[in-house]
């Protein structure tokens, strides 16, 4: 049987994927962990097969850095990245690392065991683009690059002053484009409509890989 590290965080996720694991015949759940810093070691007992990797785990690890390294040493291990952020880098990344597939958890077009299944077979499974998904009454493709930005450090904890020195532009232009985000999405307060894509993890450090440059500088 194919033996199975599963690497995830996330308490749901985690549940749904051992299920999946573990009511098929052809898997082995061998172990579950939340922290991709430790699926390297163990890859070392020589007892896993097939890691199903969160992109982001405990404490920040990120799981294709880790899937990188373990592809370096461990080869014949596959690697299936999943996430349930619509990110379209996450996707070349993983491509990048040398991981075999990529799924999306609430989203993906092919159910789990399909796609480990065609992992295992040499199959490399990987969507074509990210996902559309609903932020409130907005789509994820709705914003704009900088409006991306801006929700990304105040949903990392910083304020509107801060998030303007770090974006390099004006306070004003921060809360202009708090406010085309509020309306977009519908939300009455941005104090509401962060703490709803924090809880579903939408938006984490480098959620949306910086593109200041495409966008106006404005000062």
């Amino acid at each position: 049987m194919t033996r199975v590290l599963i690497v995830d965080d996330q308490r749901t996720a985690r549940e749904v994927m051992e299920i999946a694991v573990k009511q098929s015949n052809k898997y082995f759940l061998e172990r579950t962990i939340v922290d991709a810093g430790n699926a390297y070691l163990h890859c070392m007992n020589g007892k896993v097969d097939l890691i199903l990797m969160d992109v982001y785990t405990l404490d920040g690890e990120n799981g294709i850095e880790a899937a990188a390294k373990i592809k370096k040493d461990f080869p014949r291990i596959k690697i299936i990245i999943v996430t349930s952020m619509p990110e379209e880098s996450f996707i070349r990344k993983a491509r990048e690392a040398g991981c075999e597939s990529f799924w999306y958890k609430d989203v993906g077009v092919e159910d789990l065991l399909s796609v480990m299944d065609k992992t295992m077979a040499g199959e490399s499974v990987y969507p074509d683009d990210a996902p559309v998904i609903k932020i409130g009454l907005a789509k994820s493709t709705d914003f704009t690059k900088r409006e991306l930005d801006v929700l990304r450090e105040l949903v990392n904890g910083r304020s509107q002053k801060d998030t303007a020195d770090i974006l390099g532009i004006k306070y004003d232009s921060v809360r202009t484009h708090l406010k085309s985000i509020l309306v977009k999405t519908g939300y009455d307060t941005p104090s509401r409509f962060i703490a709803e894509v924090s809880h579903k993890n939408y938006m984490i450090p480098e959620f949306y890989e910086s593109s200041r440059e495409d966008e106006d500088t404005e000062k």
